[in-house]
């Protein structure tokens, strides 16, 4: 299953594959956790969390935010089913206003979410500042 092409406003999402309810959009409720998943593959996962952005300060430097434990595993329920390889998880994102298409990377028993620079400026984010990710997966 291909991930969803772009959210067409907050708090919904569109299927791929017309595999949508009647109306072809879902409504995803505001609260923390799994809040929905497609109704023919079970697959699709959507998942809303708070944490701390942090640096890593290496040859290629980068920002991140950690996915907590309990989503971590929700995760890992679905990974062998979404993955492309090396563990690597594809995943819209949301941030604020921000929405962009990444993929979630394996570390330590984890998954953790990369900060783009352009994403970091336009939402006026610093290294420690506490953000409100919303996840799409599958």
């Amino acid at each position: 299953m291909r991930p969803a092409t772009r959210w067409p406003r907050i708090g919904r999402w569109r299927f791929s594959r017309g595999r949508a309810p009647a109306g072809g959009l879902c409504v995803m409720p505001p609260r923390r956790g799994i809040v929905g998943r497609d109704p023919d593959s079970g697959l699709m996962m959507n998942l809303e969390f708070t944490n701390k952005i942090w640096h890593w300060r290496g040859p290629a430097p980068y920002f991140f935010v950690t996915v907590p434990p309990a989503e971590a595993d929700a995760l890992h329920a679905i990974a062998s089913s979404v993955t492309y390889g090396w563990g690597m998880i594809p995943a819209n994102v949301q941030i604020g206003e921000t929405r962009w298409y990444t993929a979630l990377w394996p570390k330590d028993g984890g998954y953790i979410v990369p900060l783009k620079d352009a994403v970091r400026k336009a939402e006026r984010l610093e290294e420690g500042d506490v953000v409100a990710i919303r996840l799409q997966v599958g």
